[in-house]
This record gives C-alpha cells, sequence and structure tokens, in this order.
C-alpha cells in the first residue's frame, strides 16, 4: 500500500510497486510504495547493497524502473520521452552529492550559475539566481572563490546552492555528511533543516542511523524492501498509512 502524505500535503513523488531488476536476475528493489510529500524532511536509510542509491537514482528519474508506477510532480515518468524527461529532472529535482562534484576552475558563482544552463533563463537571471543561492546557504562573501579555496563544509554549501538555485520541488542529497568532518557535517544537516523549514522537500540518503533519526521521517530499506516507514516518535508504519 502507498504510504499517503498528511492532509493538506500533495504528494511531489509517488511510487507505486516499484521493482528493478538488473541483468542476471539482481534485483535492486523489490516492489517499493513510497510517497514524499511537499515540504518533508526524510532520511532513506539503510546498509550498502540495500538498493537505496538504486531508488535515489528511481526517484530522481535518473533510472526507470523494471515495474511498477513512478509520479513526479503529477507526471507519469514512464509515459515520457527521454528529452521529456530530462526537462522534468531539470525543472523539479535538485541533486546533492557526497563527492560535490563543483567544476575546479570555476568560481562558487559560476559552480551554481552552471546548475541552471538549461533552464530557459538568461545568463544574467541565471547568475541573478546563484549568487541570491549563495546567500541563502551562508556564502555572499564566497562567490568568486574556486573549490580549492572553500572548505569542504563550504563546497557542499556551493552544491547544496547549486540544487537549490532552480527552485525543484524536491531536493535529494544522497551521503551529504559523508567527506565532511562532524562539525562540518553538523553545519551541513542544520542548513538543510532551515532549507526544509524554509519550505524545501528534502530527501537525505544515507546508511547513518543516527543521522536519519535526527530527521523527522525515516524510510530504512533492506534487500530492495521498505522495512520500516516511521515518523520521529510515532511507531512503525512500514507498508500502511500515515
Amino acid at each position: 500500500m502507498t504510504i499517503t502524505p498528511e492532509p493538506g500535503r500533495n504528494a511531489v513523488v509517488t511510487l507505486t510497486g516499484v521493482t528493478k531488476e538488473y541483468p542476471g536476475g539482481v534485483a535492486a528493489l523489490r516492489g517499493v510504495d513510497l510517497a514524499i510529500a511537499e515540504r518533508e524532511l526524510l532520511a532513506i536509510v539503510g546498509p550498502s547493497g540495500s538498493g537505496k542509491s538504486t531508488l535515489l537514482h528511481i526517484v530522481g528519474t535518473l533510472d526507470k524502473p523494471t515495474a511498477g508506477t513512478v509520479t513526479l510532480a503529477g507526471h507519469d515518468v514512464g509515459t515520457l520521452t527521454d528529452r521529456r524527461l530530462s526537462a522534468l529532472r531539470a525543472q523539479h529535482v535538485g541533486f546533492v552529492f557526497q563527492a560535490f562534484h563543483l567544476v575546479p576552475g570555476a568560481s562558487a558563482l559560476a559552480n551554481v550559475a552552471e546548475g541552471l544552463r538549461y533552464s530557459g533563463l538568461t545568463r544574467a537571471e541565471r547568475h541573478r539566481r546563484a549568487a541570491e543561492a549563495l546567500g541563502r546557504v551562508g556564502l555572499a562573501d564566497r562567490m568568486k572563490h574556486r573549490p580549492h579555496e572553500l572548505s569542504g563544509g563550504q563546497k557542499q554549501r556551493v552544491a547544496i546552492a547549486r540544487a537549490v538555485a532552480g527552485e525543484p520541488d524536491v531536493l535529494l542529497a544522497d551521503e551529504p555528511t559523508g567527506a565532511l568532518d562532524s562539525a562540518s557535517g553538523e553545519a551541513v544537516m542544520e542548513l538543510l533543516h532551515e532549507l526544509n523549514a524554509d519550505g524545501a522537500t528534502i530527501a537525505v540518503i544515507t546508511h547513518d542511523m543516527e543521522l536519519a533519526q535526527s530527521l523527522p521521517r525515516q524510510v530504512r530499506i533492506r534487500d530492495g524492501r521498505v522495512v520500516d516507514d516511521k515518523l520521529r516518535g510515532c511507531p512503525a508504519a512500514a507498508g500502511g498509512a500515515r
């Protein structure tokens, strides 16, 4: 059964009966039902090999399921051409990865603006939005700095600014603190909480149970199945309705 959002909140992403199989009969996901509501902050947590990275790719439309339905911002992604799917992803999904993926020789401003290259915006508007996003993550005074001039935590803030500059419906953060020391990691998580308080929908993919338990909702995945889905302080609701 698909887990339904709280009353008054629309689902940004819905997965129904999603299975993903690879050649050789390897099943990475097995009948996953999941709904992510607008303004949610949740963790998708599981050990290596659990299927959480595959789930990230499916939710972010970087990959398509073998079976089941994925709906993003009201669109059934299985019915879209590759071109329309790319446009949908660019408009509605933001990604933050552990490795930052910043262009080494480019300034923080240029790195963020690059994420808006296919948005259809003018160059001036891309830079305006990039500057606004960097200010939002506390880097207004670091816009001209290149990655080698930034700390790990600041690099991740640039990556987050790049992800949110286009105002996506959902932000997918894949192990966002994995390459950081504990203090920088805490600062990044504090930033994600602040963005969520401002209305952003954020899913954090992690193997860190302590980090997961600090978020309002935890979706635990093992062997390609959702085995636990609960709100912090509430009983488990895997497979049921919220």
